[in-house]
């Protein structure tokens, strides 16, 4: 076994060693709120065989974290993602503020890779890219509108800010004992953020998840999923196990 996979083989084994109290995070579970707070807390990681975001390839197996609170549905939450597989995947840390409101969601989020110093927020230099969103779920179907606003964003084919944009409908079903989602985002304009020429469909998903519950306490959630992205012309399987306290 050379090093590279001992190192593989050591983390995985690390993680599979967490105590699992907790709930699934995909989607993420009903909070606990303690009668005594209206404050509920979120602490996870999830181990994915490749990060595949919004139909774009950004890493191999990686670890992603989350940190969050909320409070009468205004929330804050960090998100991470750092390679394990090969140490040179690029290293994510989002900060998202978001309020909602029985169906309807409102966010900002503040994206930083580790290309460029994290407290380094000079226009031109800067590697954080800051996105609006909005969306509305109706229970059967969710939609959603996210928007580059400032930072690190793509141009467009005049050379300017592309102001960047996703828009996402996704379908939660169940079929077979498992939670099923399907999930179609197209990107509505050119931008190098996504690398299309114009309107794209850049994610088609279905993903399944299975919640094992060990001794009616603790829950192992296991997903797994085929992502195409019609652009690029890429087809991936990814797989996936959540831990949350």
């Amino acid at each position: 076994m050379n090093t590279k996979h001992f190192i593989y083989f050591f983390s995985l084994l690390s993680i599979l060693s967490m105590p699992l109290s907790a709930q699934d995070i995909t989607p993420l579970p009903e909070k606990e709120v303690s009668k005594k707070s209206p404050v509920s807390a979120i602490l996870a990681i999830d181990l994915v065989n490749q990060y595949i975001w919004r139909g774009q390839d950004l890493g191999n197996v990686s670890w992603q974290p989350t940190l969050g609170v909320e409070w009468k549905g205004l929330s804050l939450s960090a998100w991470g993602s750092v390679g394990i597989s090969n140490w040179s995947d690029t290293k994510e840390l989002d900060l998202t503020l978001s309020y909602t409101y029985k169906g309807f969601y409102v966010g900002i989020t503040d994206y930083w890779t580790d290309g460029s110093d994290y407290f380094l927020y000079k226009n031109g230099e800067t590697n954080h890219i800051w996105e609006a969103g909005i969306g509305y779920d109706f229970g059967f179907l969710a939609i959603s509108w996210y928007t580059n606003f400032a930072g690190a964003d793509g141009v467009n084919g005049s050379g300017n800010r592309a102001y960047s944009s996703y828009f996402e409908l996704k379908a939660p079903f169940r079929l077979g004992g498992l939670e099923w989602e399907g999930a179609v985002g197209m990107v509505p304009w050119k931008t190098t953020t996504y690398d299309t020429n114009g309107f794209a469909v850049t994610n088609v998903s279905l993903k399944a998840t299975k919640d094992f519950v060990i001794k009616e306490k603790y829950h192992l959630p296991v997903f797994a999923g085929l992502t195409a992205n019609p652009d690029s012309k890429k087809l991936y399987l990814l797989c996936g196990i959540s831990f949350y306290l």
